[in-house]
């Protein structure tokens, strides 16, 4: 038997890529798995049973955590994510900042360890180098799903009536959404008409002065519109009419929007990061130097006006391989027996 840790997932009211992860794999584990939380857990297990965790975690959390993983009554798995609170700590909150060095070093006592992307694999695995951590797990990349609703994937599209750009992510620095806006302005002011729809949860940390300036600059400017609470019905109807997603990141552990996109047969805009390559290389993607305003205008305007480009990009974002969240989850069911 797989105990899939939902500790947050299970309370969360948004839907970030942590949480859609642990959505996705509870459906995709299905009876081999039994969701817990801790600390209600009753623990009763056999040596041969899997403790799996998507989520973070620290003792000031979950008491006694540490403790359980020191001497665990069953095997224990993890998916890793990202160590972007160490990478970019300016616009991470800080008690994120703070606890991450712990759960990444916690990590190590793990029996396996799943990294989301070649790129987390390798800050993880540098993290324990750098901490002279001399037993550490085996670390695997687990491919993410693309399919972020369960709805088949687009195949087809019929073409919009006017050019339109999506954004989705939650709005903070980190997702540079505010770099968007100065582009996007530029072309407005320059007579491009297009919308662009911005869609994401603001971060009550650093996402105010963002989510303010996106409403200020929709009253100068009708083709920019915020989404701030958007189920997967509103999502997949602004993909439905979307041109082109957009995703100027300035760090990403894996990049599901991208991933996400594609299942969508949307091109995606992105921003030049080796962990969104892993993906990009495939097709259907425009990587774009990071903050290079020239280099972004220019992308974004030959996708919205270039109609026999944009149509190759869109054939290859419908006909490329595409991992799924069924895969995922199969390929944690062998790696654990279950």
């Amino acid at each position: 038997m797989i105990y899939f840790d939902v500790t947050k997932a299970g309370a969360s009211g948004h839907r970030s890529g942590l949480m859609r992860v642990s959505a996705r794999l509870a459906q995709g584990l299905g009876a081999v798995s039994s969701e817990v939380r801790w600390p209600e857990w009753k623990r009763i297990v056999t040596p041969n049973d899997w403790f799996l965790t998507g989520e973070l975690f620290s003792d000031e959390e979950r008491p006694g955590f540490s403790e359980f993983l020191a001497v665990p009554p069953c095997r224990l798995a993890a998916i890793f994510h990202d160590a972007i609170p160490l990478k970019v700590p300016h616009v991470t909150w800080p008690q994120s900042v703070a606890r991450h060095p712990g759960y990444m070093k916690l990590l190590a006592r793990f029996d396996r360890v799943w990294a989301v992307s070649k790129a987390s694999r390798a800050e993880l695995i540098g993290f324990w180098k750098w901490q002279g951590l001399e037993k550490t797990p085996p670390v695997e990349v687990l491919a993410l799903g693309a399919d972020f609703s369960g709805a088949p994937r687009v195949l087809a599209r019929a073409a919009a009536s006017k050019p339109s750009l999506l954004c989705v992510g939650i709005v903070e620095p980190r997702k540079n959404q505010a770099f968007l806006l100065d582009v996007c302005e530029e072309l407005w002011s320059g007579g491009l008409a297009f919308d662009l729809h911005v869609v994401g949860r603001v971060n009550p940390h650093f996402g105010v002065p963002i989510a303010a300036r996106i409403k200020a600059l929709a009253k100068r400017f009708p083709g920019l519109h915020f989404h701030e609470a958007a189920d997967d019905t509103t999502l997949a109807r602004l993909y439905a009419t979307a041109r082109a997603t957009v995703l100027p990141t300035i760090a990403e552990g894996c990049g599901l929007p991208l991933l996400e996109s594609l299942w969508m047969g949307v091109p995606c805009v992105c921003s030049d990061l080796p962990v969104l390559h892993e993906n990009a290389e495939g097709g259907g993607c425009v990587p774009v130097a990071l903050n290079d305003r020239a280099a972004w205008r220019n992308a974004l305007r030959r996708v919205l006006t270039d109609g026999a480009w944009h149509a190759r990009l869109t054939q290859e974002a419908m006909t490329r391989a595409l991992p799924t969240w069924y895969g995922a989850a199969e390929t944690i069911r062998r790696a654990l027996g279950a």
